[in-house]
């Protein structure tokens, strides 16, 4: 059941983004913006389909917000991928962004995409509330910005020339921030769009957050490129603290399935309605990609 409604979601969305595309023309930076957004789990979009649907909200309306949210991650990695950042060449599977063209194209298609999910969150489909649209807005912004993924990016930076290398408060605060600010984001905008507390879908996403990146920290170790479209084993050889490198291999799959549990309970209010949500937990430690 949830893979079926993982790919339903992501073609949901997908359609969506090339709808709102289409009418900007064939310029390199747009035709950027549709590459970026191409292909990925939209494990994010899926998040808040699902939780809007448990407040009540189709698909149809909610998918204006997930559509948001896959446009903001996938400037987040058109960015991250620079030679200025991460530096990396393949993405999904695919030369990336600024490797097809170039590095000022790849900037402007991020920066286009960034601005594009403000746009789509403050169209009048995402909610007919403006005082909702503006919380999703404001909240977006926050989950993005200096005080959320990119302030995680930052510290991640930061770390690579620090004389001392993270501790495991440290790696768990920053990938709080990079990676877990949208998940957190995703996740509670289902309800936000209810105008319903976010509060059990917030602790659910701190914990999937969590145990999503040391799920990516060891596929860095175990994973093969064919499969996750991305450079494995770059964490080894750049001496990155993660938790892998912290825990131990072993110790980190432990975490992790320690924080899927956590994040199975926290949807205790919701009983069995939130059983496609316990499955994009489970999901999220055994991916290959």
């Amino acid at each position: 059941m949830f893979e079926q409604r993982l790919n339903q979601y992501a073609d949901l969305v997908a359609a969506h983004l090339r709808d709102t595309l289409a009418p900007m023309g064939d310029m390199d930076v747009v035709e950027a913006m549709r590459y970026a957004c191409r292909g990925g789990k939209r494990l994010r979009a899926f998040l808040v389909i699902e939780g809007a649907a448990l407040h009540g909200i189709a698909p149809e309306q909610s998918v204006w917000a997930a559509a948001a949210v896959e446009a903001m991650h996938a400037y987040s990695l058109v960015h991250d991928d620079l030679p200025a950042m991460d530096n990396d060449d393949l993405r999904r599977g695919q030369p990336t962004v600024h490797v097809k063209w170039n590095d000022a194209t790849a900037i402007l298609a991020g920066d286009a995409l960034q601005t594009l999910a403000f746009e789509l969150l403050a169209a009048p489909e995402t909610c007919p509330d403006p005082a909702i649209r503006l919380a999703l807005i404001a909240t977006m912004a926050r989950a993005a910005g200096a005080q959320g993924m990119v302030l995680g990016q930052a510290q991640d930076i930061a770390a690579e020339t620090a004389p001392m290398p993270l501790d495991l408060l440290g790696v768990m605060e920053l990938q709080a921030n990079k990676t877990g600010a949208l998940i957190r984001w995703s996740a509670e905008s289902g309800a936000l769009l209810a105008g319903a507390d976010p509060g059990p879908l917030g602790a659910y996403a701190r914990a999937l957050g969590l145990a999503f990146q040391i799920a990516d920290d060891i596929l860095d170790v175990e994973g093969d490129a064919a499969h996750t479209g991305k450079r494995v084993g770059k964490d080894a050889a750049a001496n990155k603290a993660t938790f892998v490198s912290l825990l131990g291999l072993d110790d980190a799959k432990r975490r992790a399935q320690t924080l899927v549990d956590d994040a199975c309970d926290a949807l205790y209010p919701y009983a069995d309605r939130a059983e496609s949500l316990r499955q994009a937990a489970r999901f999220v430690i055994s991916r290959k990609a």
